[in-house]
């Protein structure tokens, strides 16, 4: 194995800067389309929750065949890269489809086009993810750089999905009120305006995946072999590091998403008020702040300043979101209705959440030397496929467990009018639902994240000494 020379500030700038596109796109859908769909149009949220289950269990072919098509690609513009930009313009078209669904659809309408738009989107979403990622291990050394440009990609990532946390409800509005018809209805506003902020998005998107494509280029000269369906499973199975790593991801990107899905639901309908859009937008900016300082502050003071390993990092964060969701749940049961208080197990939360989006990742990119050492060839493509299905799955997943709790708890706004702009939605809200909402919102991203915790501490063997082991074993 060749060590390929030291990445460029323009490599890495334009590595990171796909990654501030990639992952708004992202964020627009996983925190948004459930939102749109089901608050906006009025979808039923049980079919929203089934629809989402099962674009994952079709993600569960279409993303391993991806990683393989993307194994046996050659051109003279790399593996990578033609994929990339395919991926990346056919999502960028997809998500403007689906948040520009038509108001005449009727319930039947609406399930339908949001299961063939959302399905459409998982799969062109694919097109690009995998390859984004495959890149790391073709392009840098093992050990600090890639670390180093994992840390980057991943801080420069949390940088775009806290660009849509942060500004989505309120750009929503104005847009919907710059192009919506006069007097139209709250919902007519919104609908309107997620349509028109879907179209910034995605011309950013494309935009910056195009500077990716320009300035990064593969330098390894191992041939990735390439596999059937069923090899490639083989493949994964026989690398315990990756399948750990990957459950692990599904686990803790559970828990975040449920929150993620639900918090909007929780200001509107629970801590409610009638500045809750605004309540919601700071909480969110404070969140998203945060989390891109955790990646890129945080996490290089507890790696390089404290000297600590990735490993003692991942647990000690994991017991911290715990603590955090423990306190919110707290917060919310004994009836404090102020903003202020919440920002805390916020700040938790999501401190660790930026920490976790690095360690994570660079976990699985350890795990790809790992399998070369033990199967004798590389995975690039197989490993991180799993790593984008377990994402999408994930939100499926928080997906289901949203329209289930918004269904028993009954909350919804499809039939709200403009008057809403000055109404306290909580209000009319049963006690019992609230109490609902809150404990679905922090329970089970508990339960998931001790799971997590438990699996990891048990399976997982990439020690900083056994990594330094392994690099010198494939040097050989």
């Amino acid at each position: 194995m060749e060590t390929k020379r030291s990445l460029t500030t323009v490599e890495k700038a334009s590595y990171g800067l796909g990654a501030v596109g990639k992952d708004m796109m992202y964020m627009l859908s996983a925190s948004y389309v459930f939102y749109y769909f089901q608050d906006i149009m009025g979808a039923s949220s049980i079919i929203l929750g089934i629809i989402s289950m099962v674009a994952r269990v079709f993600d569960a072919f279409n993303d391993p065949i991806m990683g393989v098509v993307v194994a046996k690609t050659k051109t003279k513009w790399g593996k990578f890269r033609p994929w990339l930009l395919i991926g990346t313009i056919t999502n960028a078209i997809i998500l403007v489809v689906m948040f520009s669904a038509p108001p005449t659809l009727d319930a039947g309408g609406i399930a339908a086009y949001a299961a063939v738009t959302y399905i459409l989107w998982g799969v062109t979403y694919t097109m690009m993810d995998i390859p984004y990622w495959s890149m790391i291990p073709a392009f840098t050394n093992s050990g600090k750089e890639r670390e180093g440009l994992t840390t980057l990609a991943r801080s420069c990532a949390g940088v775009g999905s806290a660009i849509i946390s942060i500004f989505t409800v309120l750009i929503v509005g104005k847009l919907g009120s710059m192009f919506a018809a006069e007097g139209a209805s709250a919902n007519e506003i919104e609908r309107v305006g997620f349509k028109y902020i879907s179209i910034i998005v995605a011309v950013l998107f494309v935009v910056f995946i195009i500077i990716t494509c320009l300035n990064v280029k593969e330098k390894s000269s191992v041939e990735m072999k390439t596999a059937s369906i069923g090899d490639m499973f083989k493949a994964l199975i026989a690398n315990d590091q990756a399948m750990t790593v990957v459950i692990t991801i599904v686990l803790i990107n559970t828990a975040l998403y449920v929150t993620s899905n639900l918090i909007i639901y929780f200001f509107k309908y629970d801590l409610g008020g009638t500045g809750w859009k605004a309540n919601y937008t700071l909480f969110n900016t404070v969140g998203g702040g945060v989390q891109i300082l955790s990646m890129m502050i945080l996490y290089p003071i507890l790696r390089n300043a404290l000297k600590l390993n990735n490993i003692k990092i991942f647990m000690a964060g994991i017991c911290a979101s715990v603590i955090g969701y423990i306190v919110l749940l707290v917060m919310a049961s004994v009836g404090i209705n102020s903003l202020g208080p919440f920002l805390v197990p916020g700040i938790i939360i999501m401190a660790v959440s930026g920490v976790n989006n690095v360690v994570v990742t660079v976990f699985l990119a350890n795990t790809v030397d790992y399998g070369e050492l033990k199967n004798g060839h590389r995975e690039e493509s197989v490993i991180f496929s799993m790593q984008t299905f377990v994402v999408k799955l994930a939100s499926g997943i928080a997906i289901l467990v949203t329209s289930i709790a918004l269904q028993i708890f009954s909350l919804s706004s499809a039939e709200s009018s403009a008057a809403e702009e000055t109404m306290d939605l909580s209000a009319g809200v049963a006690v019992a639902s609230k109490v609902g909402l809150r404990m679905v919102m922090t329970l089970i991203p508990i339960a998931c994240l001790l799971i997590a915790f438990v699996l990891f501490k048990k399976k997982y063997i990439l020690t900083d000494e056994k990594l330094d082991e392994i690099s010198s074993e494939l040097k050989k």
